[in-house]
């Protein structure tokens, strides 16, 4: 499992978005990116969190700042999940499970005692040059954006 820390380069990627199209990180160059990892489409947490990011975008836009999120739902799901709760920003669909391995949010979890793999609940935020600026691994699902902004002064 990848060990990133903050400062560190971030690991390039490529995904499809909610419709099909091939979104890169490279694409986002000189502007600033919130690439927050999350297990499931409309799950609660997922919901609070993705619906957080939806209510306060035109905040985060007016600071240059991107949102992307990515969980390993595929692309009908994250269009499902986007309609559903009218999510402005894109969501990428990782079924190949590479950018949850580059980022090391991949890994055991366990709910009622059972255990399994999935994705781990994390924020990055990338800064204009495409280095890890900020790690956020406890991740306030309702105060999510609060969370970023806090860290970006």
């Amino acid at each position: 499992m990848n060990i990133l820390q903050e400062g560190s380069k971030a690991p390039e990627f490529s995904a499809k978005d909610q419709n099909g199209n091939t979104v890169t990180l490279a694409q986002f160059k000189g502007k600033k990116v919130v690439l927050y990892f999350y297990p499931k489409d409309d799950t609660p947490g997922c919901t609070a969190e993705a619906c957080d990011f939806r209510d306060n975008y035109q905040g985060l836009k007016a600071k240059g700042i991107e949102v992307l999120g990515v969980s390993v739902d595929d692309e009908k799901s994250h269009q499902k999940f986007i309609t559903k709760h009218s999510l402005p920003f894109t969501l990428l669909a990782d079924t190949d499970k590479q950018i949850v391995e580059a980022y090391g949010v991949w890994g055991e979890k366990n709910m009622y005692g059972k255990k399994y793999m999935g994705t781990n609940r994390a924020t990055f935020v990338i800064d204009e040059e495409g280095n890890i600026a900020h790690i956020i691994k406890k991740v306030d699902t309702k105060n999510a954006t609060a969370q970023v902004l806090e860290l970006l002064g």
